[in-house]
């Protein structure tokens, strides 16, 4: 194996692990879940059947991955956020037929004890703040905050906030990345 599991942890048939990843205590990788290279599996974190993971996803403690869920790579998942893969959950009424996609592209971050609404994408490089309620689809760069989510502003790829100047230009001060702000819409330069 070129993986590490613990050995509190399960990994079921038909799984593909990527070299480098790290699967820690109590988690439980369920059959058929894709995990890319270098991912960070937290302790008492769940994977469910079908979820696929890009490369350098980094999953903290206490999560739960629903199927319908896809990271793209370099995604980061805080302590204890939440997904959900049904509108209209109810015990007593089966709804597997009903689980919903959603998408975190690549290098969003999800802050802790935040909850993803089913069917709602989540932006590249967007930054949920913890605790946020995300009940739409979320843009690219986008900052988001609150309950329901609301944006804020955006960021840039390094994590830091950008702020732009009247010709919709903003310069990321620590890593010198530029970016254009046209139609509410952030691309890079």
């Amino acid at each position: 194996m070129d993986y590490f599991v613990h050995e509190s942890s399960y990994v079921d048939d038909g799984c593909t692990i990527g070299k480098g990843t790290k699967i820690w205590h109590f988690s439980h990788i369920m059959s058929n879940c894709t995990l890319g290279e270098g991912c960070n599996i937290g302790q008492n974190v769940v994977v469910s059947p079908d979820v696929k993971l890009g490369k350098n996803v980094k999953v903290q403690n206490n999560v739960s991955i629903y199927t319908g869920v896809i990271c793209e790579d370099d995604v980061f998942l805080g302590p204890s956020m939440v997904f959900t893969n049904v509108m209209n959950p109810r015990s007593a009424v089966n709804r597997k037929n009903e689980y919903m996609k959603t998408v975190v592209k690549k290098g969003a971050s999800i802050g802790a004890n935040a909850t993803i609404v089913c069917g709602n994408d989540i932006g590249a490089f967007s930054f949920i703040g913890a605790g946020t309620v995300i009940t739409k689809e979320v843009s690219a760069y986008a900052l988001m905050v609150g309950n329901p989510g609301k944006q804020l502003g955006w960021m840039s790829e390094y994590g830091q906030r950008l702020e732009f100047d009247v010709d919709g230009i903003a310069v990321c001060s620590e890593s010198k990345e530029k970016y254009k702000l046209e139609n509410n819409k952030v691309n890079k330069i």
